[in-house]
């Protein structure tokens, strides 16, 4: 992608209504765009990033047996007072008419939905356990919506639902599935710790928040020091430790991700049975798995940045590459122009700074707001040596490589990762 065709006006100065690391960024960025409070658009720089999230989770959820599909974000009235939920809601439910005056919702989670399909074609304990998920938009009715893509009222979510004919069974895969998450906030650069939740509206007796230590986090947790306990803030009313009786350490965090053991709340309500092998009957035994999207993204940034702008991990990056010809010199010119369609024929995904209006400053202050690993230099001064100048975005470290082993010296890179 030549610079001069990405849809992109970056901006030097922080916008006025953005306090989040994240949301000041990609605002400068570009990333995205203000629709409405609480509501977003993601310009071609976000949507890439966006996909590269997505990929990555779509992988570790097909990888433990999870069934992709897709769920209305329309839901009916009658579905919500199956399970009792219409009026009880926490944000409460953004609720529609259509013209035939029956109310609708426009969901904020899918657990009627899901339980609905499911209930209609499973019957035995042999068809158990099920996993399906989905990656799709949803609805929060929030009071205020705040930080940028860390707190909206449309986004998009992982919802993740298994069913079981034991607890045993439904623990085996809570368990699987909080070990895929720790791969998908590996594989994007991000570490998290596992913490006792309160269930809320979503309800069941267990909940765990996958959170990010950040000094940004809006959320508190509770760690000991000792054996490891975590649990949020409002789980865990005491200074003490209930394992060991240590004193518990306040941080700030972000939650990153939420997993409910649901139980029977949904099925049992719902009707939603199977049939053990003694014939008897019984409602499925529910977990479900959330993890959004976009407010990953943006807590990517809040851990990845420095005073210059994002620092992309290179999993989730919108581009690997930054290439910059500096001078007029037929030759730089020739030389740049080479090295970006070999790049580009090799699959690596580059953004050529080809504005001839813009100074070398302004395209090296481009390239660190936008957060590309890789930064790419041609000069007279690289030339002279017959190399090229290639910087790590994350460490700040250049070096002179070779032209003729460019291509190589970046596959061995790329594949540190």
């Amino acid at each position: 992608m030549k610079r001069s065709q990405l849809l992109s006006q970056t901006s030097k100065q922080d916008p006025a209504d953005a306090q989040s690391v994240s949301h000041r960024l990609l605002l400068r960025g570009d990333f995205i765009d203000q629709l409405a409070s609480g509501v977003y658009s993601l310009l071609p720089l976000g949507w890439r990033v966006y996909q590269k999230v997505e990929d990555i989770i779509r992988d570790e959820m097909n990888a433990i047996g999870g069934q992709e599909l897709i769920l209305p974000s329309l839901q009916p009235q009658s579905i919500w007072e199956e399970s009792g939920r219409w009026g009880e809601m926490d944000p409460p439910l953004f609720k529609v008419k259509d013209r035939h005056d029956k109310q609708l919702a426009l969901g904020p989670t899918h657990e009627e939905v899901i339980t609905s399909i499911v209930r209609t074609r499973i019957s035995s304990y042999k068809q158990l356990p099920l996993a399906l998920y989905q990656i799709q938009n949803k609805f929060r009715n929030e009071v205020r919506a705040t930080g940028g893509l860390l707190r909206t009222r449309e986004f998009v979510m992982k919802d993740l639902y298994s069913f079981h004919d034991s607890k045993e069974s439904l623990q085996k895969f809570y368990d699987k599935v909080k070990k895929a998450y720790q791969n998908i906030f590996k594989r994007m650069g991000l570490k998290i710790v596992w913490v006792q939740a309160a269930s809320g509206t979503i309800g069941g007796k267990i909940s765990h928040e996958a959170m990010v230590l950040s000094s940004e986090g809006e959320d508190e947790v509770l760690l000991c020091p000792k054996c490891g306990f975590a649990a949020n803030v409002e789980k865990q009313d005491s200074s003490k430790c209930p394992e060991c009786g240590e004193k518990l350490e306040v941080k700030n965090a972000i939650e990153a991700g939420h997993v409910f053991q649901l139980g029977i709340k949904y099925s049992e309500k719902m009707k939603a049975t199977y049939t053990d092998k003694n014939g008897e009957q019984h409602p499925l035994i529910m977990g479900c798995y959330g993890l959004g999207l976009q407010r990953t993204m943006a807590t990517i940034i809040e851990e990845w940045h420095d005073d210059k702008g994002m620092i992309w991990p290179l999993s989730v990056a919108p581009y690997q590459i930054a290439l910059i010809g500096i001078g007029d010199d037929k030759k730089i010119k020739t030389t740049t122009s080479d090295i970006y369609k070999e790049l580009l024929q090799k699959g690596y995904e580059v953004v050529w700074y080809d504005q001839e209006e813009k100074s070398v400053g302004e395209k090296f202050a481009d390239a660190d707001l936008l957060g590309f690993p890789y930064r790419l230099v041609i000069s007279n001064k690289t030339l002279q040596k017959d190399s090229v100048e290639v910087k790590i975005r994350k460490t700040d470290q250049t070096k002179l490589v070779k032209k003729e082993q460019l291509i190589s010296y970046i596959e061995n890179e790329f594949s540190k990762f």
